[in-house]
């Protein structure tokens, strides 16, 4: 799992390295398996919402010492679409078509909904349109 973070402390856990910093933004990579980042989900789980049970980003973030930032589209639609290409080529989901599995919309669908959102951003920023704006917002997902 990636952070995209405006300030950090100077001191990480374990589970958490840099993995670039300029000086508006820091990328975090999590090891969301390691124990210990485990073990603070854990403790941090709490009902959202009528019978939805996860973490609240504000308080991981919180207990993080991280301010968080909302990355550019840009970058988290270049993510989705790797993810995707993951799941297309992943031998369990190559399974479930093998087995019947007939979505109304397929992996396809949604990497073709990408590329037309890659389009119209990049339409955007030649039109000089696209800016990059950073929150101070705290967003996790896992």
């Amino acid at each position: 799992m990636k952070l995209y973070a405006k300030t950090i402390p100077q001191t990480l856990p374990d589970w958490a390295t840099v993995v670039t910093q300029s000086a508006d933004l820091v990328e975090i990579e999590i090891n969301d398996e390691h124990p210990n980042f485990q073990s603070l989900l854990e403790e941090l789980e709490t009902e959202i919402e009528p019978g939805t049970i996860g973490v609240k980003a504000e308080d991981l973030c919180s207990r993080l010492g991280i301010e968080m930032s909302n990355p550019p589209l840009h970058h988290l639609v270049e993510e989705a679409q790797t993810l995707i290409s993951e799941i297309a080529a992943h031998s369990q989901y190559k399974e479930l078509l093998k087995n019947g599995y007939q979505p109304d919309l397929n992996i396809a669908d949604a990497s073709t909904a990408l590329t037309y959102l890659q389009w119209e951003l990049e339409r955007n920023q030649e039109g000089g349109k696209g800016t990059s704006i950073f929150k101070n917002a705290c967003s996790v997902m896992y």
